[in-house]
Order: structure tokens, then C-alpha cells, then sequence
């Protein structure tokens, strides 16, 4: 079984450096849809592969001397942190409300499904006529601030890590183009997972509430998806980078279908 999460982690991180995504967009649809790990535990696991990942796509990044603008940058990152914080406690929040049991777990599930296929299906069909679309040129601290805000909030709560989203609204906001707003999504995503994984840890129980058996599989896929994908990112056309970011929303999109359904009463 480890060598399947170590693929799933692999291929999903590889994806998730190169497009921005981040991996956990793939990574917890999938581990939902096998069933092994209840809602917060996918989603733990989700995050912390996801961190690992972003740590080392923005290392690499900085080595490679990526396009990153840090007027925009910083604020995203700061404001990721405040939302990664407050996509935790929301999750809490749903958890506490549903109790704690298989039938709540797949409350939360649906629910989380249900947040990410609408969220890609505004994105998908933004990205495809993106070129047709007038983007904002949003400069200064606050634009940023509240962005990351976003992010963090959509990355923490969905236990995706940022997915499409990130991508997609940096475009929209700062007129970036792709591989640009992948490289500022990473730095978003990493800083919102530092967030979520700081917050766990400080809370009662800390990360000895979840099953994390198969972390380290999943942490040696992220580390290397982490170098791949980064490599890949600055070496191919924005247009290679743009079908595969296609590609992968529609992919996820029927992952999340597949999810709702099964976890219906």
C-alpha cells in the first residue's frame, strides 16, 4: 500500500509544482475516493504532503531565480498564513457539527467535494477564455493581503493545499501569465500549510489525533514532485502548462462527481 501512496503523492506533486495547483487538489479526491482514512485524516495528510512539496518547489524556485514580483508576493504570503489559520478552524467547526462518526466524516467529505467541483468549474471555464477576459492590474499591500486571505481560507478548509483557484484569480487580479502565477501560488500554498500544520501542532492532541502511517511514502513523493515539478515548470511552453492545467481540472472534477456520489446516504 505504501508504494501506491507514494505514487499518488508523486504524480500529484509533479502536477501540483508545474502548475501551480499544489497537489492536494489531486491527492485528496483520490485518497477519498480509496476509503482508507477518514475525512480529517485524508485531509491532514492532503496538507502536510502538500507542504513538504511547496517547501521544496520554493527553494528550487529561488536557486532558479524564478519571475516572483515581492511587492505582491510577501502580502500574498502573509495573508495565506492569516487564512490558512482561518480555513482550520472553519473545518473544526463543520467537524464539531456533524459529531464525530463514519456518517459525519462523510458529510464532511460530500461537502468538500461539492466546494472544490464549483470551484473548478468556474475556473475551468475561465481559464479557457482567459485570453477573451480583461484582467485587473491590482497593485499594493492590501489587493494582495486580502487575496492570500482567500487562498489560505479555500487551501486549508478543503484540505487541497490552493488547486486551481490560486492560479486562476492571480491571472484574474495581477495579470499575470501562467507559469508566473504558478511560481507566486507555490509561495502562497506554502505558507498557508505552514499555517494549518502550526495550528494542529499547538492544539490538544496535535497530530496524535490522525493516522499517518502512510505520511512517509507520501513525504518522499512530495520531495521528489517537489524538484520535478518545479524543473518542468521552467522548462516548458506557458502553452504545455496551461493544457495540463486543464487537463487536470477535468480529471478532478469527475474524481469529486465519483466522491459525492458514493458518500450520499
Amino acid at each position: 500500500m505504501a508504494a501506491v501512496y507514494f505514487l499518488i503523492s508523486l504524480l500529484a506533486t509533479t502536477i501540483g509544482a508545474m502548475t501551480g495547483m499544489g497537489g492536494g487538489v489531486i491527492i485528496k479526491p483520490v485518497l477519498d475516493m480509496l476509503h482508507h482514512y477518514d475525512a480529517a485524516t485524508v485531509g491532514m495528510l492532503s496538507s502536510l504532503t502538500v507542504l513538504i512539496m511547496s517547501l521544496v518547489s520554493v527553494l528550487k524556485q529561488i536557486r532558479q531565480k524564478a519571475k516572483i514580483i515581492p511587492k505582491i508576493v510577501i502580502p500574498l504570503a502573509l495573508g495565506s498564513v492569516w487564512g490558512g489559520n482561518l480555513g482550520n478552524r472553519m473545518f473544526s467547526v463543520l467537524l464539531r457539527s456533524l459529531g464525530d462518526s463514519e456518517t459525519a466524516s462523510k458529510g464532511v467529505t460530500i461537502v468538500q467535494n461539492t466546494v472544490l467541483a464549483l470551484l473548478i468549474i468556474l475556473v475551468f471555464l475561465y481559464m479557457l477564455r482567459k485570453d477573451s477576459i480583461r484582467s485587473f492590474h491590482f497593485e499594493g499591500i492590501l489587493p494582495s493581503l486580502l487575496t492570500g486571505v482567500f487562498l489560505g481560507v479555500c487551501s486549508s478548509f478543503l484540505g487541497i493545499g490552493g488547486g486551481p483557484i490560486n492560479v486562476a484569480l492571480l491571472i484574474l487580479l495581477f495579470s499575470f501569465d501562467t507559469k508566473t502565477a504558478a511560481v507566486c501560488s507555490i509561495f502562497t500554498i506554502l505558507f498557508a500549510q505552514v499555517s494549518k500544520a502550526g495550528d494542529i501542532l499547538l492544539s490538544p492532541g496535535g497530530l496524535s489525533s490522525y493516522d499517518l502511517s502512510m505520511l512517509l511514502p507520501m513525504a518522499i513523493g512530495a520531495v521528489a514532485g517537489g524538484f520535478i515539478g518545479s524543473k518542468l515548470n521552467k522548462e516548458l511552453p506557458e502553452r504545455t502548462v496551461d493544457k495540463m492545467f486543464n487537463a487536470v481540472q477535468i480529471l478532478v472534477f469527475v474524481i469529486c462527481l465519483l466522491n459525492i456520489v458514493q458518500n450520499l446516504p
